[in-house]
């Protein structure tokens, strides 16, 4: 198999006014059992600075399959599945490769 880069995933999600704190609460229960894949190199909930409520991701994954083992994970299944009702807009997800990053 080629060696393969680390992908990072950038994930901002913008809730309703009424359903920003179930939509933190569900963020971060999937903190721990994402940190607890073998392949996740870590996993970081912030919430936006400011009057804006919204919510990034910042992932890491070992490599492309790491982050597809992630997306079919019941955790990640479970969390998809409820995300519909708390967002005021679609989720901005952007993948990326390094170019020049520190590991």
């Amino acid at each position: 198999m080629a060696d393969e880069s680390p992908v990072t995933v950038i994930a901002r999600f913008t809730p309703t006014p009424e359903t920003s704190g179930r939509l933190r609460e569900l963020l971060e229960g999937m903190v721990a059992p994402t940190r607890a894949e073998a392949g996740c190199h870590f996993y970081n909930l912030f919430a936006a600075q400011g009057d804006g409520a919204e919510f990034v991701l910042l992932e890491c994954y070992e490599d492309s399959s790491a982050l597809e083992a992630h997306r079919v994970s019941t955790h990640y299944k479970n969390y998809r599945a409820q995300l519909p009702d708390l967002l005021a807009a679609p989720i901005s997800v952007t993948v990326l490769a390094p170019v020049d990053a520190l590991n």
